[in-house]
């Protein structure tokens, strides 16, 4: 076991030893792709793996590492057997410690509450001041988009599931905003709680708040809950593209699709599988369907017809895009709020004039882990020959 004085945490193995036995294959590629996005010298996992050939692929942005690194540690609670030179505790209290130092997103908190929770693992005092201090100041929650409402009441929930009970105060009058607040009678989950940005909600405002629905209707017994997350689960699988793409950019008004693009493979591979196996376990009529179509997405049953993996190194394509907005949002903003006010669908495009964003990132990875960690139910996704690792010459 190697160690660095300089991070303070046990490094990630070098390639070719041999992967642990009880993960699926799917389980040990994510966990070959994390090998690639470590940065020793900061003990933590990078912000972008760059795709495109560049001699020092991985890009750092430390409030992005530091989060990427809780979501991957997350995951790594749900894997059966995870390589002896990671060591879980040094990372995560290594990262979780500088959330207080660099300007996180709300939701990054949320985030250290799940994987402390999952982990067993306690939460410096300093960190738990702040969440609650963030939480106890009811007139921020204004202030709050999706993702942050929905990590942070996911994250209270998880405590609670582990017996940390001081903080399942915050998780009723935070399920009674989210319904109040940001429930659309379309199915949908609106993005904010007010303001003309409300109604453009993205794929991820959906699979946050509704997997927060489930987790607090399940500890807390609420039915109304689980049927909210359900009802946008439906409405989601209903809006579900002809080959499986989870589309990016809705209204969550109408509940129309304002914007397919960008495809991201996170979303086929773990974000909607983590929510779809809620669906399931409440009996979601066609999720179990979903979510294997979806996964085959990545498997190249997609537009362009070409797997969205990289095998040599254990990573994913981030995402199908229009060629024409790879380095700008602007068009597909003015877009969706022409498609939003003019009660217009969006479809695919023709795929001449889709390209793809050639970076990975480490989350993505870590919600391979979340997602099939303890799955065996689906040998035909992660055992699948994609993921099998090359045979070395003798």
């Amino acid at each position: 076991m190697k160690t660095s004085s300089d991070a303070g945490v046990k490094l990630m193995a070098p390639a070719g030893l041999t992967e642990p036995t009880r993960n699926s294959h799917l389980v040990n590629y994510a966990l070959r792709g994390l090998r690639h996005c470590w940065l020793p010298q900061h003990g933590r996992w990078s912000h972008i793996y760059h795709l495109d050939g560049r001699a020092a692929p991985n890009q750092s942005l430390p409030q992005s590492d530091v989060f990427y690194t809780l979501n991957v540690l997350l995951g790594m609670s749900r894997t059966a057997e995870i390589p002896d030179s990671i060591g879980l505790s040094e990372i995560f209290q290594r990262n979780v410690r500088q959330l207080v130092s660099l300007p996180v997103p709300k939701y990054a908190y949320g985030m250290a509450l799940w994987a402390a929770a999952e982990l067993e693992l306690g939460i410096p005092e300093e960190v738990a001041r702040e969440v609650k201090a963030l939480l106890d100041n009811r007139s921020g929650w204004e202030n709050f988009r999706a993702q942050d409402l929905g990590m942070l009441l996911t994250g209270i929930v998880a405590m609670a599931r582990a017996d940390r009970k001081e903080w399942y105060r915050f998780a009723g009058p935070l399920f009674a905003f989210l319904r109040q607040r940001y429930h659309s009678p379309s199915g949908l989950f609106f993005d904010a709680p007010s303001g003309m940005r409300r109604r453009f909600a993205s794929f991820a405002t959906q699979v946050y708040l509704s997997i927060a629905c489930y987790q607090y209707g399940d500890v807390a017994g609420d039915p109304l809950a689980i049927a909210m997350a359900s009802a946008c689960v439906r409405k989601l699988m209903a809006l579900q593209g002809p080959r499986g793409e989870w589309p990016w950019f809705f209204d969550a008004v109408s509940g129309r699709v304002l914007d397919f693009y960008e495809v991201y493979s996170v979303h086929q591979y773990g974000m909607a599988p983590a929510l779809l196996e809620w669906a399931e376990r409440y009996d979601v009529h066609g999720a179990r369907e979903a979510l294997i179509k979806g996964f085959n997405w990545v498997l190249g049953r997609n537009q362009l017809e070409r797997s969205m993996l990289v095998p040599e190194l254990g990573l994913s394509i981030r995402s199908q895009i229009r060629r024409s907005e790879l380095t700008t949002k602007l068009p597909r903003m003015l877009r969706a709020a022409a498609k939003a006010y003019l009660g217009r669908d969006s479809d695919l495009i023709d795929s001449s004039a889709v390209g793809l964003r050639l970076e990975c990132r480490s989350y993505e990875l870590g919600w391979i882990l979340w997602s099939f960690g303890q799955r065996s139910d689906l040998p035909e996704l992660a055992d699948h020959q994609a993921f099998v690792p090359p045979v070395s010459p003798a």
